[in-house]
């Protein structure tokens, strides 16, 4: 009889080197396209089974854009009737803005201006995000962290 200590590696290699066979195999019988050099491909919307992280910034919403004008007026850098909409006054507006205060005038949303607008994260890029009062964290929770033996283990 093969004792334990020899047939768990022979077990595991023999697995290993069958989830490696079927690997390049799989790779070997769908070649893939590339796409010409210098050229962008195209999301053509259909999703393909993965998630995909939008980057970059999302749009303001144009009650954002109305709030974010508004105290831009206050101020005396936005001088138009604020309608919500991201136009040429209202990137000036911001460019003046950002000069008046030692902010890159970029005439773009970003943290610091809205933290000078007052229309910012009080933390952004200051702390560490923080957990909202009566949030609950599974790391924390979990039983397996827990020092009182839960209840099914009690049964």
């Amino acid at each position: 009889m093969i004792s334990r200590k020899v047939a768990l590696p022979v077990l595991l290699l023999s697995l290993v080197a069958g989830l490696g066979v079927s690997a390049e195999a799989a790779q070997t019988s769908t070649p893939k396209k590339k796409a010409p050099t210098g050229s962008r491909t195209h999301h053509t919307g259909k999703s393909s089974g993965k998630t995909s992280r939008q980057r970059g910034q999302k749009a303001p919403t144009n009650d954002r854009i109305s709030e974010i004008q508004n105290a831009l007026a206050k101020n005396g850098s936005f001088t138009g009737t604020p309608n919500g909409k991201w136009d040429d006054s209202t990137v000036a507006a911001v460019k003046k803005y950002q000069a008046a205060h030692a902010l890159n005038p970029t005439g773009r949303l970003d943290a610091p201006t809205l933290q000078k607008l007052g229309l910012g994260s009080t933390t952004a890029g200051v702390a560490a995000p923080q957990t909202p009062p009566g949030a609950v964290s599974r790391l924390s929770s979990s039983k397996f962290n827990s020092a009182e033996p839960s209840t099914e283990n009690q049964r």
